[in-house]
């Protein structure tokens, strides 16, 4: 948890003239200066309410929930640029219901950040007005009203994100951009969102059609030589062709469902999904007592074994919770 410090500018010097001299005697003495008053600094401390997302300023974020766990490690930038939320337990009173979220920041963590504080927000209000079984039309109006909201903002970059919504035993999962889902049924995985890169051929298509191009860039597909994914929020400068629009995929929470992974690329391009599932899953079934935070952990500290320099963040979700 982060807090703020605000220090009140009251501070004022009262300084003398450097030199006051006496002409009644010969000898010029200088009077002893003013003694200087120097008020102590107040201080406030405030303190804002829980928000589950990274600080700039730490190089690791970790985090043990009731059912989820998080591990975010900082890559070769200066700051992190990924964040995450996460809601649970009576999320708008109502039981088995939660919220969660990994946002993975480009050119500043302006968008991820914004992501972070306002998508759970869009979406649930979108999905409270609705019925159930337009919960797909919901999620994408939450994700386009964080989109337009954030261009309101008039600041530079864009952010992927991956989400996952639970609700009456189903299961919501929704992205744009390259972060991933990935759940475990009885041990095999499969991957519940589709990466959004500019090779993928549908994509490439749409860019296309609408007047962009997708060329090849130091051995990275990217639209208009510049973005490596064709769906993000923000990126205001490439809006034409990167829309905000996501993939939604609805499920049942099964018995056989073991576990969901929500992951940032740090962690999938370099680790593939069943094999995140053999890892994670020990951790998090049965009797072993490490769960699932140490599961992200040993996620984050493979990638970053294998070469990544990337931010990584990694969320798991032990799903039978909501059953």
């Amino acid at each position: 948890m982060s807090c703020s410090v605000v220090v009140s500018n009251s501070n004022v010097f009262s300084l003398p003239s450097p030199c006051q001299f006496s002409l009644s005697s010969p000898v010029l003495k200088r009077k002893k200066p003013a003694k200087l008053h120097i008020p102590v600094a107040s201080l406030t401390i405030e303190v804002p309410p829980a928000v589950m997302t990274p600080s700039p300023e730490k190089d690791v974020i970790e985090v043990e929930g009731n059912g989820f766990s998080v591990y975010c490690k900082k890559g070769s930038r200066k700051h992190t640029e990924d964040r995450y939320s996460a809601s649970s337990d009576d999320l708008y009173e109502e039981t088995k219901q939660a919220f969660f979220g990994i946002f993975d920041g480009h050119g500043g963590a302006k968008a991820s950040e914004f992501a972070a504080d306002n998508m759970e927000k869009n979406v649930m209000e979108e999905v409270n007005r609705r019925d159930e079984s337009d919960i797909e039309e919901a999620v994408k109006h939450g994700y386009l009203k964080t989109d337009s909201d954030f261009l309101k903002e008039d600041v530079h970059g864009g952010s992927c994100c991956v989400t996952a919504l639970i609700k009456n035993g189903n299961l919501v999962v929704s992205n744009v951009g390259d972060c991933r889902a990935v759940i475990s049924r009885g041990g095999v995985a499969e991957a519940l969102t589709s990466d959004h890169k500019p090779s993928r051929k549908d994509e490439k298509d749409r860019i296309e059609t609408q007047g962009g191009y997708v060329d090849m860039c130091r051995g990275v597909w990217r639209i208009q030589g510049s973005l490596a994914v064709s769906r993000s929020i923000g990126d205001r400068h490439l809006k034409q062709w990167v829309i905000a629009e996501p993939e939604t995929k609805v499920l049942r929470i099964e018995p056989h469902h073991d576990l969901l992974i929500l992951a940032s690329d740090g962690l999938w391009d370099k680790v593939s999904n069943q094999e995140a599932v053999d890892i994670a899953r020990p951790f998090c079934v049965g009797n072993n007592k490490q769960g699932p935070f140490q599961a992200c952990k040993k996620l984050v500290d493979l990638s970053a074994s294998r070469g990544s320099i990337d931010d990584t963040s990694v969320m798991i979700i032990k799903l039978q919770k909501y059953i």
